[in-house]
């Protein structure tokens, strides 16, 4: 069977803070690999490394012992410098409080990572981002004229105009109302079926999750299974086979 390609991967992936008594294994020894082209999703209990997994493959976060790679880039390997531009270039951010400038328009918003790295968008492909994002209609408008749900889509176009080779979202329906979330998902698909683009996503809404394309379950600093092809329904049983307190 051919292998699929990998946007992203770690081996023995462990991160460890504090020391002694008030030591804390936020990852244990985790091996992991995000598939080019598809949507992943992360779920586990508070506490469970989630979050700490997704910083550790973008590069935001080092890692105690392990390996992580970005492509085919080791991150180790990396000066600071070299991480730097690597996550301006090749990886896109969508957080859970939107992280707009207030100053700014919309568009401006969008094209900020590009122009802070002093390149050109390009104008065919930000029409398109901008068209599948819905939002041409408020390109004028400052965020504080923009619902939640507009916010955050304008966040993940912002993600997506720089052509990454990979999209971390951390939580990023939740500060949303339903109808939003369902928005801001549905945009998150798309760019995946349509563009070819890879996403790993944190989420603790099985709601959520179910937009992916595969599941990954962590507990206690190691991934304790996965789901392909999910369902709310299918996401909630495995949450509560890993975690009964988390449904």
């Amino acid at each position: 069977m051919e292998q699929t390609p990998t946007a992203a991967r770690a081996r023995a992936l462990t991160k460890v803070y504090g020391a002694g008594a008030a030591q804390v294994r936020a990852l244990d020894a985790v091996d992991v690999d995000v598939e080019r082209g598809r949507y992943t999703a992360v779920m586990g209990p508070s506490g469970s490394g989630k979050s700490t997994l997704m910083h550790c493959l973008a590069g935001l976060d080092s890692v105690t012992s392990g390996d992580v790679w970005l492509g085919e880039v080791e991150l180790s390997r990396l000066a600071d410098r070299e991480l730097t531009r690597l996550r301006r270039d090749a990886v896109g951010f969508v957080f859970q409080s939107f992280n707009l400038l207030p100053t700014l328009t919309a568009l401006e918003n969008i094209t900020l990572p590009i122009d802070i790295a002093g390149r050109r968008p390009d104008p065919a492909w930000l029409d398109v981002v901008i068209d599948t994002v819905g939002l041409r209609d408020r390109l004028r408008h400052r965020p504080s004229e923009l619902s939640g749900g507009q916010q955050q889509r304008v966040a993940c176009a912002r993600a997506l105009a720089s052509r990454p080779q990979i999209v971390f979202a951390d939580e990023p329906t939740g500060n949303l109302d339903s109808r939003s979330s369902a928005e801001v998902l549905g945009f998150l698909r798309r760019s995946v079926a349509e563009f070819g683009q890879t996403i790993v996503m944190v989420t603790h809404d099985p709601v959520a999750a179910a937009y992916a394309d595969r599941v990954l379950f962590l507990a206690d600093g190691q991934v304790v299974g996965e789901l392909r092809e999910p369902t709310p329904e299918r996401v909630r049983e495995r949450l509560a086979a890993t975690d009964p307190a988390s449904v």
